[in-house]
């Protein structure tokens, strides 16, 4: 799994791999499907499919594979491999299947394809875990958190990347959300690894 992690496209390093795998792994005991928001080209995903491996759950990646706004042509993190020469877009599928098949996770991942809302929106199913790592704008990060944290079980986990309490280290979408999480009374910090935050759901009081 590790080396499949990383082998694959991605941007998380490694220390932070660990302790969101380490999260599936715990919130796989719920028996509930695990879903991140954020597919790109599969690197985290591979780490959620293998905990659901063990659980006997599914893994659920949502993307619209057109890449995050710093992926687009001229900023920071575009790369110019991932760009569909008939259309002229970003698209990210193919990379992710061929990352889901080297792994040999196929099998265990749904794979929805579309905007994170659009999809949030016709969810039904509890949740053992929500790994926000979408859009790093307030607009998608917000909609992201209050499209999917409905669905999370009490004791199931939601864990958010990319937070960055220092403005000078990167975007403060992904760290509002999380104060919002806090702020909320319905979530508990259990871990901090780097800009990942692992939280717990708590039951209401």
């Amino acid at each position: 799994m590790l080396a499949a992690f990383e082998a694959a496209k991605g941007f998380m390093p490694v220390d932070e791999g660990l302790a969101l795998y380490a999260a599936a792994v715990t919130a796989g005991r719920l028996g509930l499907p695990l879903l991140e928001v954020g597919t790109y080209c599969g690197r985290s995903t591979i780490l959620l499919a293998a905990a659901a491996r063990e659980a006997g759950v599914s893994a659920v990646t949502v993307d619209h594979h057109r890449g995050s706004e710093e992926q687009q042509p001229g900023w920071e993190y575009h790369d110019p491999g991932l760009v569909d020469p008939e259309v002229g877009l970003m698209d990210t599928l193919p990379s992710f299947r061929r990352t889901l098949h080297a792994a040999g996770l196929e099998d265990q991942v749904i794979a929805l394809v579309g905007r994170s809302p659009r999809a949030a929106a016709l969810w039904a199913a509890p949740l053992g875990l929500v790994f926000i790592d979408g859009g790093h704008t307030d607009e998608h990060a917000t909609a992201d958190y209050e499209g999917w944290t409905p669905h999370l079980a009490d004791g199931g986990l939601l864990v958010i990347h990319d937070v960055f309490p220092d403005p000078a280290d990167g975007g403060q979408a992904p760290y509002r959300v999380y104060l919002r999480a806090l702020d909320s009374g319905r979530f508990e910090e259990l871990s901090v690894t780097g800009s990942l935050r692992v939280l717990r759901r708590t039951p209401p009081r």
